[in-house]
């Protein structure tokens, strides 16, 4: 019995790849904030590395970064720890820094409150 209906074969389908869709460098820091955000430091080396993919590949990133290639994939796997040094040149190479911001609103000094705030003893 025929239903009229054609069916097409279906297309395999590929594990998705972040590195295709990181672009511009307000994507890679959009990117890795997020990584960042997860609270999981192992996940921190291996979203420099997805980076580090999308921008040209390990190659490219020793040569702007001046660190060999080796050191590049051992600090960027899933067992990579990386130090502040190096953590900061593979951030200049991708066009970002490393900056600190509070994690939740500082209270205000009792210097800085309206005088009508103040208690007076």
């Amino acid at each position: 019995m025929r239903t009229g209906k054609i069916t097409k074969p279906v297309s395999p389908s590929r594990p998705f790849n972040a590195a295709e869709h990181l672009r511009s460098e307000a994507e890679i820091a959009a990117y890795i904030e997020a990584m960042l955000e997860d609270g999981d430091a192992r996940a921190v080396p291996v979203a420099l590395r997805t980076v580090a993919d999308a921008v040209g590949g390990m190659t490219a990133l020793a040569d702007k970064t001046g660190l060999s290639r080796e050191t590049l994939y051992r600090t960027l796997s899933e067992r990579g720890n990386p130090r502040l040094d190096t953590l900061a040149a593979i951030l200049a190479a991708f066009g970002l820094r490393l900056t600190v911001m509070p994690t939740h609103k500082p209270r205000a000094r009792r210097s800085e409150l309206p005088v009508r705030d103040r208690i007076v003893k």
